[in-house]
């Protein structure tokens, strides 16, 4: 790569310019630069200034130089003339200043020493070559530079961190030779091609934010198969899922798989990976949707074993098949993970990725080429409904992710798909042609309502979540500190009775009863600040509070407008908090509102655009409320009463939605939270025998409380 600045020019006769270039100005490049600076500006002020628009910047800071020197030395030109040129040039020169003083890292851009890429050199070129000028052969075919070495997969930064788990080194002293991958082509000299002088890069990203050529930016699918083959005993996988594992069985392996919340991308996933043989496979996730995601691969893959990596991953499966772990944390395993042999990886929440400076973003794409090194034809899926956070260079990281582009120029694959389209950047039918090109690489983006008929119109998705901080270590054993207190109660009442001849490993189930019947009328006459069920899930919800807020802030990037439910105050309050440092405008819903400010909140939500969330209170706002602007709700806390649940969820699945609706439960794993969840799911059956005749098994008329201190009592005992 060049290291020195292009020269300004020693005569006015390296640049000539053609009569049809001359006619209205003396100058024609200085237009070309004023236009483009303003677009540089444009992009500065609005916190947009990505890669691309650097370069950008970079290139006009060289070409005011060159043509102030030029001007200066052209005999040809008046002294008015010459002034007033340079006066222009000036004005150029302002906008610079004025911009890398809003973004202080643009300033030693400004330098004359700045080394220059074949990226920055192309785009000097085209712009030169479209104010007129004439260029020598010299400057008109530009290499790239040679190749550069892989970085590694660990930094430097990071070397002390890495932690290699003993399980692992069991798997690796089991096999501690990786099979060779013979379907790998042989390195060969990649032939040179016609669009190889072309900036590239600048175009692709003009080609999908103008959308050229219209249409979804989803690739050609396969059809539905006739048969499902791959679904498990009582699940079914959806025709649009079908249709997209269809492409996978084809042989295609990188995807942006960019489909709205709801419509089953885990699902895919994890069922792609099945298809395509991906295993050992790691799946790189926001922490809120670990536990998700391993019962997940459990439920579509029960086949296949999952292991969770947390904290220094003491206890996970090394010879599971699939990894699990979240962005936090994967920086102390690359040192193993990128030894393990791993056939595919999954990127979930891929936008997460989009900042390249940060060492997430470098953790990931470090370990995608590791793997593309060693593997020929690696799962690669990027997973995400808002691929795009600010601006189109948000793709950038994706792409380099997936292969297609190295952040300078796409690749082998798609260079030679560009290629094929027989057109330059120069041709404007080269941008819908570009889009379409980059499009067939693998990208998928359905919406609820393109996959509508494929979709229950009420769906009601569970999120396990796991608390493993100090708070959520508490929870649990105050938890197992009341299931021994029961047990105990327990025990004294049969020790009490005396034998009744009992059978042995048997429990009495009326005495199970009777000790939680109790428990529960003592917590509801508890005072303030006693260890009850109600207290402990009060502070189970307060546990998951950050975590649901977090899954709210990324699902409403996904999809627009969101209903967040919470039961407690505290939980709305630090959820609201969470939001406003999100930047999202948010309206609330409490019980202690008048009827006017609680409508005027409602009407903010549903015709607003700027309001992104409604934060409500599960008693206050679960009746009486129309919310129709959102189809997706966050369950933050469980209700007791199915009625309540499904009152909430009734906000926006009511007439006037034209939408599919989700409602996302996040529930605490491990923890009463889950058992809950379970009972109100089956007390929904009452509802559907005795008002919908739907054939369902009659569940326990306990309440869900009753029924949750029942089965603390029963596991205690051992009877769980």
């Amino acid at each position: 790569m060049s290291t020195t600045a292009p020269a300004a020019p020693k005569s006015g006769a390296r640049r000539k310019r053609t009569s049809s270039a001359r006619r209205d100005d003396e100058a024609p490049l200085i237009p070309i630069l004023a236009r483009k600076v303003r677009e540089v500006e444009a992009k500065a002020q609005r916190g947009k200034l990505g890669p691309t628009n650097r370069v950008k910047f970079q290139v006009i800071a060289f070409l005011v130089r060159e043509e102030r020197a030029r001007v200066k030395a052209d005999a040809e030109l008046t002294d008015a003339s010459r002034a007033e040129l340079l006066k222009r040039l000036d004005g150029v020169a302002t906008i610079l200043a004025k911009t890398a003083a809003r973004d202080t890292s643009l300033i030693q851009l400004l330098e004359v020493d700045q080394a220059t890429s074949p990226v920055a050199k192309r785009m000097r070129r085209d712009w030169l070559l479209e104010s007129g000028a004439e260029l020598p052969p010299d400057e008109l075919i530009i290499t790239d530079a040679g190749p550069v070495a892989p970085a590694p997969v660990v930094p430097p930064q990071l070397a002390e961190r890495q932690v290699v788990p003993p399980q692992v080194v069991s798997r690796q002293e089991s096999n501690p030779f990786l099979a060779p991958d013979l379907t790998r082509p042989s390195q060969t000299q990649t032939p040179r091609r016609r669009l190889d002088g072309w900036e590239l890069m600048g175009p692709l990203y003009k080609a999908f934010e103008t959308g050229a050529g219209g249409g979804s930016a989803t690739m050609a699918l396969p059809p539905i198969p006739e048969f499902d083959r791959l679904s498990p005993k009582g699940l079914e996988v959806m025709p649009h899922q079908s249709r997209f594992l269809e492409a996978v069985r084809e042989g295609h392996r990188e995807f942006l798989l960019a489909d709205e919340p709801g419509l089953g991308k885990t699902a895919q996933s994890v069922l792609a990976a099945s298809v395509a043989g991906a295993y050992p496979l790691l799946v790189v996730v926001p922490n809120v949707v670990k536990m998700n995601w391993a019962r997940e691969v459990e439920r579509w893959t029960p086949q296949r074993r999952a292991t969770v990596i947390q904290g220094d991953g003491e206890g996970i499966d090394a010879f599971a098949d699939v990894f699990i772990v979240n962005y936090e944390v994967l920086d102390r395993h690359l040192s193993w993970l990128g030894e393990i042999g791993l056939k595919g990886i999954v990127v979930d929440e891929a936008h997460f990725i989009k900042n390249l400076t940060s060492q997430r973003s470098r953790n990931v794409l470090a370990l995608a080429a590791r793997i593309r090194e060693r593997v020929a034809h690696p799962l690669l899926l990027a997973l995400t409904g808002t691929p795009l956070i600010n601006d189109v260079e948000d793709f950038d990281a994706i792409w380099r992710f997936l292969g297609w582009t190295n952040g300078t120029k796409p690749e082998a694959q798609l260079m030679a798909k560009l290629d094929e389209t027989g057109l330059t950047p120069a041709d404007k039918s080269f941008y819908p042609e570009a889009r379409a090109a980059v499009i067939s690489m693998g990208i998928v983006r359905r919406l609820k309502t393109d996959v509508a008929a494929d979709l229950p119109d009420k769906l009601i998705a569970d999120l396990p979540v796991e608390l493993d901080d100090e708070f959520g270590r508490s929870i649990r054993q105050a938890e197992r500190e009341l299931g021994a207190r029961l047990a105990a109660r327990y025990r004294r009442i049969i020790e009490a009775r005396g034998d009744r001849g009992l059978p042995a490993g048997e429990i009495d189930e009326d005495i199970v009863r009777l000790v939680a019947q109790h428990e529960l009328d003592e917590s509801t006459a508890a005072s303030a600040g006693d260890e009850n069920v109600f207290t402990m899930v009060r502070r189970i919800g307060q546990a998951k509070a950050l975590l649901a807020a977090d899954y709210a802030v990324q699902l409403q990037r996904s999809v627009g407008k969101v209903v967040f439910f919470a039961k407690h105050i505290d939980v709305m309050d630090a959820a609201e908090a969470h939001f406003a440092a999100a930047g999202l405008r948010t309206v609330s819903l409490r019980g202690d509102q008048t009827a006017t400010v609680r409508q005027d909140a409602i009407d903010a939500f549903n015709n607003d655009p700027g309001v992104k969330i409604a934060v409500c209170s599960l008693t206050a706002a679960g009746v009486g409320v129309n919310m129709q602007a959102a189809s997706n709700v966050v369950l933050a806390e469980l209700s007791w009463t199915a009625a309540e649940q499904t009152q909430a969820i009734d906000r926006v699945h009511r007439i006037g939605q034209d939408e599919p609706v989700t409602a996302w439960r996040i529930i605490a794993a491990h923890t009463i939270d889950a058992k809950i969840a379970e009972l109100i799911d089956a007390k929904q059956g009452l509802s559907l025998r005795a008002l919908d005749g739907v054939a369902v098994e009659p569940g326990s008329s306990d309440s869900v409380q009753l029924s949750a201190l029942m089965h603390l009592t029963r596991a205690a005992l051992g009877h769980a």
